[in-house]
């Protein structure tokens, strides 16, 4: 057993089959077979079932599958870390869209003028996408709104936030002090996609309340969002601070439901065996004094 053998099957798993796993690494597809044939007798297990010319992998093969991802992940890391020094190499960070497009840019901005040598590769996306990086070691941490599924992950709040509803200049809303749940939930809603923190707090949030959504448009871009309610396609719940500007500027309005915030936070997510580096706490630490700023 060798690093060669783990970083084979994870190919596999990821490719869907040997022959795409054989192409992209590559080598020929029975050295593949011969590969994952060894690391079953090895341990006596079974990585895969092979049904109808296709694999599934079997419950030993998703243990293995989560150990050999992060043996994977760590010696990569140790190669980095060995050959260069503790203030360059790369930083690979996730990021919700809320997190992404609002505070991402500011704390890159700082770390980046305290470790000028290190290159931060940043993936900007909803937190089930992140989440799922991250588990699979393609992401070093998260910084993310939504709830997290994994309990393979561990999570570490850093800021608060809290979501709004808004609506554009012509819409009905615009005119009252408040409106009720009742209100929202008949009223044509754009939210975001599946998988996004922000709508899956709303979404959990009005179920628990024995109401459903009127979802009329679905898109996966605040921005796109933002000029959606600005057309007065419908009302949307997002974060405050990323409608800051356009709240100012009177583009967007505020609309207060009937006693009722919500109310968040952002957090740091890592995989519960990754090895911290250096570079990850001093990011961390920014995102920490984030909050008191």
């Amino acid at each position: 057993m060798n690093i060669r053998h783990l970083k084979v099957f994870i190919t596999v798993v990821d490719t869907g089959s040997m022959t795409n796993a054989a192409k992209k690494l590559f080598i020929a597809q029975p050295s593949i077979s011969q590969t994952i044939k060894e690391i079953e007798e090895y341990y006596n297990i079974r990585l895969f079932e092979r049904l109808s010319k296709k694999l599934y992998i079997t419950k030993k093969g998703e243990e293995f599958l989560s150990y050999a991802r992060h043996i994977v992940s760590l010696f990569d890391e140790m190669e980095e870390k060995i050959r260069q020094n503790s203030k360059s190499g790369i930083l690979r960070i996730g990021a919700s869209i809320t997190v992404g497009t609002c505070i991402l840019s500011q704390l890159s901005s700082r770390f980046i003028h305290n470790y000028p040598n290190i290159h931060i590769e940043s993936v900007i996306d909803n937190t089930m996408v992140v989440e799922d990086m991250v588990l699979k070691s393609r992401l070093d941490f998260g910084l993310v709104e939504g709830p997290i599924h994994s309990e393979d992950i561990i999570s570490k709040p850093f800021m608060d936030d809290e979501l709004i509803l808004i609506c554009g200049r012509e819409h009905p809303f615009r005119e009252k002090p408040y409106i009720t749940l009742q209100e929202l939930s008949q009223s044509d809603l754009i939210l975001r996609e599946s998988g996004s923190g922000t709508r899956e707090l709303f979404e959990n949030f009005m179920a628990s309340k024995g109401f459903s959504l009127n979802i009329k448009w679905v898109c996966n871009n605040s921005e796109a969002i933002k000029n959606a309610v600005i057309s007065n396609i419908g009302v949307s719940v997002i974060s405050k601070m990323a409608v800051e500007n356009e709240l100012a500027s009177n583009k967007l309005f505020h609309i207060e439901l009937d006693d009722i915030k919500f109310k968040r936070q952002f957090n740091i997510i890592y995989h519960k065996n990754k090895y911290i580096t250096e570079s990850m706490e001093a990011f961390w630490n920014l995102c920490y004094t984030e909050q008191r700023r």
